[in-house]
């Protein structure tokens, strides 16, 4: 290895990266509820608008997952989507 690679600075765009977190963990979420025979559209919508987890199956982790990230951040990425492929 040269000098050269070992000092190059790496940059990420950390929004970039926030919005494919929650992108997953909603991949997730709609997995484990599926799974365990919710619908998770009714279920996740509960969750969002009502702040309670128990909305959310603890199956396969996912109430802890999605409470790993604050509802508001949910919320905004899903409008941006929403928006973005209704232009």
């Amino acid at each position: 290895m040269n000098m050269h690679e070992t000092t190059e600075t790496v940059s990420f765009n950390s929004e970039q990266i926030r919005r494919e977190n929650i992108k997953e963990i909603m991949k997730h979420v709609e997995q484990a509820l599926n799974e365990r025979g919710y619908n998770a559209i009714n279920q996740l919508a509960g969750y969002l608008i009502s702040a309670d987890p128990a909305y959310i199956s603890s199956h396969n982790n996912a109430r802890a997952i999605i409470q790993s990230v604050e509802r508001h951040e949910i919320i905004e990425e899903l409008v941006r989507f929403y928006l973005e492929e209704h232009r």
